[in-house]
């Protein structure tokens, strides 16, 4: 077992872990509940943290949490509507028309 990444807060720990579970990766979250404890111990040891279960798998576990955390931003006009459509989104959030292939 060996520690991933430290996560801000628990939301963010828990849909990481839950991402790197669809992706086939066992992975958990440690320290879920010891912010209580900020102040008794450092803040920064208090964040909840991702481990992975399999050393095998830390390095392609870092890279998917890397995708997760920097999803790629494009910039591409919908063909439906017209409405440019600014960063990883897929749909127009003016329409709702699906991006493209390609495009962006």
């Amino acid at each position: 077992m060996r520690k991933l990444v430290s996560a801000p807060n628990l939301a963010l720990a828990v849909l990481w872990a839950d991402q790197l579970r669809a992706a086939g990766i066992a992975a958990s979250v440690q320290r879920a509940y010891a912010s209580g404890i900020a102040g008794e111990i450092p803040p920064d040891q208090a964040l909840p943290e991702i481990w992975v279960e399999d050393d095998a798998e830390h390095a392609r576990a870092a890279a998917l949490l890397d995708e997760l955390r920097h999803p790629p931003w494009r910039h591409w006009a919908c063909r439906n509507c017209g409405e440019q459509v600014d960063g990883p989104f897929e749909q127009c959030w003016n329409c709702g028309a699906e991006r493209p292939r390609g495009a962006g």
